[in-house]
């Protein structure tokens, strides 16, 4: 019995399974999508397909810089658990997926785990992985940066940063204050880069709630136009402070702004990524009670 590319796609779908698994399994089974099913189950791998409905909220943050230091990449790769995310096959699958980014600049996470390494690609690495391991992995987003970077990443891959300079990072000083602001970065979270680079719709926003406060105080029913848009301004300014990179206070030394500090340096920061494993994802959480009774019945 023959099958179309469609009938891959489809028993993939069925299954979980990567496509040159079930491309080899429709052959051996001539065609036939039950048997194939069953022929991908005996081998070990369809038991993927059953874990990818299950939340994978923890697992590691890793950054990567090529020797030369030109290329930087962030990824973020999840599991169901912690200890999984510790185990040393989950690790170095990471760090292949790191490796991989850097050497072929995938367009997306779609584009990456269709990328061959070894023979094999991404995606099929990673099915294999969940059906060795018995839990569910995703490869959930990669950043990577061309040009003069520093990397930065804390608390054991819960939060990685990269930071790109317009000028090169070529000495010690200005490699330090470089990651220096990754420290801020990864510490504070910063929204944007700097005031300059807020989008308009954001700035009205927030001029928008800055007004509605304003009216809700009594002591301003009276206060002229004027005066009412120095204050907006004075309030407009504090946000920018809080939320935007180069305008915060740098950590290290509260009497400088993070631009003044990096000036200092000779370091203009143009960019920055910031991952924090898990964030955004619903939390899988466990009943263990409930767990013990299921399995006695």
């Amino acid at each position: 019995m023959a099958f179309t590319a469609k009938d891959v796609m489809k028993l993939r779908e069925m299954t979980g399974c990567g496509m040159m698994d079930c491309k080899k399994a429709l052959t051996q089974t001539d065609g036939d999508m039950d048997q194939a099913v069953e022929f991908l189950r005996e081998k070990g791998l369809a038991t993927a397909a059953k874990k990818a409905g299950r939340i994978a909220s923890e697992g590691i943050v890793k950054t990567y810089m090529t020797d030369d230091k030109k290329i930087a990449v962030l990824v973020e790769v999840n599991s169901e658990t912690d200890f999984v995310a510790k185990n040393s096959e989950f690790l170095d699958f990471v760090d292949l997926v790191a490796k991989t980014v850097a050497d072929t600049n995938p367009a997306d996470v779609d584009a990456l785990k269709a990328t061959a390494v070894g023979g094999e690609t991404i995606g099929d690495k990673l099915t294999a992985l969940i059906a060795k391991i018995g839990e569910n992995m995703n490869i959930r987003r990669f950043a990577r940066v061309e040009g003069n970077v520093c990397t930065y990443l804390h608390a054991a891959g819960r939060i990685g940063v990269l930071v790109e300079a317009e000028n090169a990072l070529d000495t010690d000083e200005k490699y330090e204050a470089a990651r220096d602001v990754a420290m801020q970065v990864a510490a504070i979270n910063p929204l944007y880069l700097s005031k300059e680079t807020v989008p308009a719709a954001d700035v009205e926003h927030e001029k928008g709630i800055i007004l509605a406060q304003m009216k809700e105080d009594p002591k301003n029913a009276n206060k002229p136009e004027n005066i009412l848009e120095k204050m907006v301004t004075g309030k407009l300014n504090k946000f920018f402070e809080q939320n935007c990179l180069l305008q915060q206070e740098f950590v290290k030394n509260n009497d400088l702004k993070v631009e003044a500090y990096l000036s200092s340096k000779g370091v203009k920061i143009i960019n920055y990524v910031r991952f924090e494993k898990g964030e955004g994802l619903a939390k899988k959480e466990d009943d263990f009670a409930a767990e013990v009774a299921s399995m006695v019945k």
